[in-house]
C-alpha cells in the first residue's frame, strides 16, 4: 500500500516539479513569481489540442509546435510586456504577470469556451504496469520518465553551455555580467522563453490525465508554487526535490487520513515554509546585516 502511494506521488510530484523549475527560473532573474505560466502553459496545450484534432497531424508534431509556440510566448511576454514596464518595482511586475494571466484565460475562454475535452496522448492513462505489488499506469510512467528527462537536460543546459553560464550571470549578477559583455536584455527573454517550455511540457502530461479546459493548469500551478516555496525560490534543485515531496507528501495524506485534506496540504506546507524557513528547505538561508 505505501509503495503504490509513494509511486503514485512521485508521478504527480513530477508534474509540480516541473512547475517549480519554470517558476525558479524566471524569479531568479527578476525576483518576481511569474503567474502567468499556468496560462501560457494552457493556451500551449489548446495548440496542439487544435493541431491533432483540427489539422490531423501527429502528437510529436503537435507536441514540437505547441512546445515552439510557448518558447515564442513566453519571449514575447518578456521582451513586448515585462520590459516596457516604467518604474518595474516587484509589485508592478507582480501585477503584470497577473494582468496577463487574466488576460491569456479570458483569450482561451472566449476561443475555446468552458467545455472539457479530451486530449489525445499516445500513452493510455488506462493501461497500467505491475512491478511486484505495486501498479502504475503507462502514463504516470511516462510522466515521470520525461519529466526526468527534461529536468536533467536543463540542469546541463545551465552546467555546460555557455548559453547556460551566462543565464546563470545573469541571474547571480546582472550589472555584473553587462560589464563583462553579456547581453542580459537577451538572455533574460530566453530565460523566459526555456520557462514557458517548462510550463508547456507539464501541461501536455497533465492534460491527459483529467480533460482540457482553460482551468487545465490552475491546480498545478498552485501545487509548483507551494513546491518552489517548500524547496526554495532560489534553489531549482530544491524546488524539483520539493515537488517530488509535495506529490509523495499530498498521496500520503489522501491515503492515510482523508482525500479532502490532499487540496490542503499545498496551503499548508506554503504556510509553515514561510513560517519557519522563509528561503525554503533546500536554499542557503541569508541573514541581512546592517
Amino acid at each position: 500500500m505505501l509503495a503504490q502511494v509513494i509511486a503514485g506521488g512521485l508521478s504527480a510530484g513530477s508534474i509540480y516539479a516541473l512547475v517549480a523549475l519554470a517558476l525558479v527560473i524566471t524569479y531568479k532573474t527578476t525576483e518576481v513569481p511569474n503567474f502567468a505560466q499556468g496560462e501560457m502553459a494552457m493556451v500551449s496545450a489548446f495548440v496542439a489540442y487544435v493541431l491533432m484534432t483540427d489539422f490531423q497531424t501527429g502528437f510529436f508534431v503537435a507536441f514540437t509546435v505547441a512546445l515552439g509556440f510557448a518558447f515564442i510566448l513566453g519571449v514575447g511576454f518578456e521582451s513586448v510586456i515585462l520590459r516596457r514596464v516604467r518604474n518595474p518595482s516587484h509589485l508592478n511586475l507582480l501585477v503584470v504577470t497577473l494582468g496577463f494571466q487574466l488576460a491569456l484565460f479570458g483569450l482561451a475562454g472566449w476561443k475555446w469556451g468552458a467545455e472539457q475535452r479530451r486530449f489525445p496522448f499516445p500513452v493510455s492513462p488506462n493501461e497500467v504496469i505491475r512491478i511486484g505489488d505495486v501498479s502504475v499506469s503507462t502514463l504516470g510512467v511516462a510522466t515521470i520518465a520525461i519529466s526526468s528527462v527534461l529536468m536533467a537536460g536543463v540542469f546541463a543546459f545551465f552546467r555546460f553551455t555557455k548559453l547556460g553560464v551566462a543565464m546563470q550571470a545573469t541571474q547571480q549578477d546582472s550589472m555584473a555580467a553587462r560589464i563583462n559583455g553579456v547581453p542580459t536584455r537577451r538572455v533574460v527573454g530566453l530565460t523566459f522563453g526555456i520557462s514557458s517550455v517548462i510550463g508547456a511540457v507539464a501541461a501536455l502530461l497533465t492534460a491527459p490525465l483529467i480533460t482540457l479546459d482553460t482551468t487545465l493548469m490552475w491546480d498545478p500551478l498552485l501545487k509548483g508554487f507551494a513546491a518552489a516555496v517548500l524547496g526554495g525560490l532560489n534553489a531549482p534543485v530544491g524546488a524539483v526535490l520539493g515537488g517530488y515531496l509535495l506529490g509523495v507528501t499530498e498521496n500520503l495524506f489522501g491515503a492515510y487520513i482523508s482525500v479532502e485534506f490532499k487540496s490542503v496540504v499545498a496551503f499548508l506546507i506554503i504556510v509553515l515554509v514561510l513560517w519557519f524557513r522563509p528561503s525554503g528547505l533546500f536554499a542557503r538561508h541569508y541573514k541581512r546585516k546592517v
